[in-house]
């Protein structure tokens, strides 16, 4: 079986930054498993990953625009104290849920002052070149459920109903 459109797999990965060092790993965990096709990861992996079998193993490295984005300027910007509440202990390097026109989105932290809050909406990847190093380990078709929510459901529930 190949990865194509609508197969579930399983990938052992690591994932490290342009200097080598080790953002992200599936080692001592399960296997990821992810969609192809629905974008459940970063698109330059799941194009290299289309078309390969069980075993093969494969390194990637992913620039910003087909990871997660080049770094944006214009997603930095000041907002008023007060629009925290009072009582919220506000530190650099925090992250929360803000929203947004374009929908709820990460934001974290950067800059503190007593009367404004400075808030980076990038992703804390963005910008970043994503070396992978990826292993193949399962391939199965989709179910019908997973398909119709566009990602796999984890494995190990009941489903004889």
């Amino acid at each position: 079986m190949t990865i194509i459109q609508d197969k579930v797999v399983l990938i052992d990965y690591t994932l490290k930054n342009a200097e080598g060092k080790v953002i992200d790993s599936s080692e001592g965990d399960a296997p990821l498993a992810y969609l192809q096709g629905s974008a459940n990861i970063v698109a330059g992996l799941e194009r290299e990953l289309e078309g390969k079998k069980v075993g093969d193993n494969i390194k990637v490295v992913v620039t910003p625009e087909d990871g997660y984005g080049v770094h944006n300027e214009a997603l930095i910007g000041a907002v008023p104290r007060e629009m925290f509440e009072s009582d919220m202990d506000i530190e650099v390097g925090m992250t929360f849920q803000a929203e947004t026109d374009q929908g709820v989105q990460m934001v974290s932290v950067v800059g503190l002052t007593d009367k404004e809050v400075t808030v980076d909406g990038n992703h804390p990847l963005a910008g970043e070149t994503l070396h992978f190093d990826v292993t193949v380990c399962e391939i199965r078709d989709a179910t019908e459920e997973e398909l119709e929510h566009g990602h796999v459901h984890s494995e190990g529930c009941d489903h004889h109903h």
